[in-house]
């Protein structure tokens, strides 16, 4: 079984003092996916670079305390790919591939649009250049999992106040219109949804810290794990864990019936 692990961190210092790292040692994941590092290599403690049995690998933003995306895996991959070829959010380290025999896995951080017009745009200009990035993973005949926070809740389901949320970024028309095109025309399959296609209040993964958000549950959806058709058809569980906090975000693990390749 293929245990797969997205999280964004808010921070992997601040994750880690509330006990991020001693929870997911105990969670027999064969990879984790994390988002929102907030660090750069030398801020990395030995236990944040190999927790465990883990072996980590990262794509840092150059800007410090910003952004930053990691992989930590139980077996070495074949390959590491940082990045999408696009300087702008390379920058920002966004995405990191790790390939395993035919399986890639993919931690991804699409960016917010929520802080200003032109953080919006350059969203819009993201998901533009990611489009056929998706398109080419999706034909390469691997079996990949894209895992992250897309800062896209996809349907009314995905968040709590959708009325009021139409016009704000993370629920606009436009990014929910891409979404549904990587379902729709590309063929991914979320994984959490092929297994809750009816869950609301269960499946959210972020919470505002604004007013009572978390207390209230007043939640949205905004990490997934995207598969390939045939990977997702193997999906077993897939569960959002919310017994502790280690940031604005909470964990989603997935589990495949598919072997961990050496």
């Amino acid at each position: 079984m293929l245990r797969v692990v997205t999280a964004n961190l808010n921070g992997i210092r601040s994750a880690s003092v509330k006990g991020f790292l001693s929870w997911l040692n105990k969670q027999n994941a064969d990879v984790v996916c994390l988002q929102e590092l907030k660090a750069q290599i030398p801020d990395l403690t030995p236990e944040m670079r190999n927790p465990g049995e883990f072996r980590g690998y990262f794509h840092c933003a150059a800007k410090k305390g910003y952004s930053g995306v990691g992989i930590y895996a139980r077996k070495s991959p074949d390959r590491i790919i940082e990045g999408i070829g696009n300087e702008e959010f390379d920058l920002e380290g966004r995405y990191l591939q790790a390939d395993f025999g035919n399986l890639s896995v993919i931690s991804l951080y699409l960016p917010s649009g929520s802080s200003s017009e032109e953080r919006q745009a350059a969203k819009f200009r993201f998901m533009e250049l990611f489009l056929p990035r998706m398109a080419a993973l999706r034909a390469s005949g691997r079996d990949v999992v894209v895992c992250g926070d897309w800062n896209i809740a996809h349907k009314e389901i995905d968040l709590k106040n959708w009325k009021s949320n139409q016009k704000n970024s993370g629920f606009l028309p436009e990014e929910r219109v891409w979404l549904t095109r990587l379902f729709d025309e590309q063929g991914w399959v979320d994984a959490y949804r092929r297994l809750h296609p009816e869950a609301t209040e269960a499946c959210y993964t972020w919470w505002s810290n604004r007013g009572q958000a978390w207390a209230k549950n007043v939640g949205w959806r905004l990490d997934y794990q995207l598969a390939t058709p045939e990977l997702a058809a193997r999906s077993l569980r897939a569960a959002v864990y919310k017994d502790e906090r280690f940031s604005d975000h909470s964990p989603l693990t997935v589990d495949y019936d598919l072997p961990f390749i050496d």
